[in-house]
């Protein structure tokens, strides 16, 4: 069995199959065309994806960039040990601006008004929200379309201007410390502790397919968690499991969650 094959394999397990398919393709033109070729953009789980693709090719170097430092979807480029030239990322910024007097956006609200206007979120890195409005990270080749087409978020109209990466402002996270016990370290028990409801609601929410693991869609309501574990809830932020400090007399799990608002 070849090495594609093995890892194609592994992720068609997971449901990423065709995810690990295209940077393989990917890859494999990098190493073809001996120049380098730019992914979509990726989460951090799609992330991992690369590096596991990138690790079979000795004569590619992986680079990932999301326009500024300390982004959280990155293009990776798999870059030919014979290039000697700079990759072209292909990425650029827009300031997009409200009147927050009237309207109070978020950011689902501005990464659904996009998805309304037929991008596909592979194209669009991150994207944040610093009170007067947000700044959007985008394949250049949807600058002008998004310029053009991109005039309203809902009911609030809204005012498109280009913006140097080098001027982006990174996210201010506010985080919420939460410690708690749980009875078990079962995904749906730790959710519901982080985000403040009841295990059953929670486990209707992960059967509905709106929780992620490290990126990952939730399957199953007994998935173990452990520390460092990121869960994501649709419409609600983030999660990390920070610390699990032990049981309590009583039996229960002891734990440190970080809420990211």
């Amino acid at each position: 069995m070849s090495e594609r094959e093995k890892i194609l394999r592994y992720y068609r397990g997971s449901g990423d199959g065709d995810l690990a398919a295209r940077l393989l393709d990917i890859a494999e033109t990098a190493v073809r065309n001996r120049k380098y070729k730019v992914s979509e953009f990726l989460d951090p789980y799609g992330y991992s994806i690369a590096e596991t693709v990138g690790a079979h090719y000795n004569n590619l170097q992986l680079l990932s960039n999301g326009g500024y430092s300390g982004a959280e979807r990155v293009k990776v480029i798999f870059v030919n040990e014979e290039f000697r030239g700079t990759p072209d990322l292909a990425v650029e910024a827009l300031a997009a601006k409200w009147d927050e007097r009237y309207y109070q956006l978020t950011h689902r609200d501005v990464l659904g008004a996009l998805m309304a206007l037929g991008i596909k979120r592979e194209i669009v890195g991150d994207i944040i929200m610093c009170g007067h409005g947000c700044q959007i990270i985008i394949e250049t080749s949807l600058v002008r379309f998004v310029n053009e087409n991109f005039k309203m978020i809902g009911a609030a109209p809204v005012v498109i201007s280009p913006l140097s990466l080098s001027d982006i402002t990174p996210r201010e996270e506010k985080i919420k410390e939460i410690k708690t016990t749980v009875v078990s370290l079962r995904l749906d028990v730790v959710a519901a502790a982080g985000f403040g409801t009841s295990r059953t609601t929670m486990s209707d929410e992960i059967g509905v397919g709106k929780l992620k693991v490290n990126w990952q869609d939730a399957k199953k309501s007994d998935q173990v968690i452990k520390v460092g574990d990121i869960i994501s809830m649709r419409g609600r932020g983030r999660v990390e499991v920070s610390e699990v400090l032990g049981q309590t007399k009583k039996g229960r799990v002891s734990i440190l969650l970080k809420r990211f608002i």
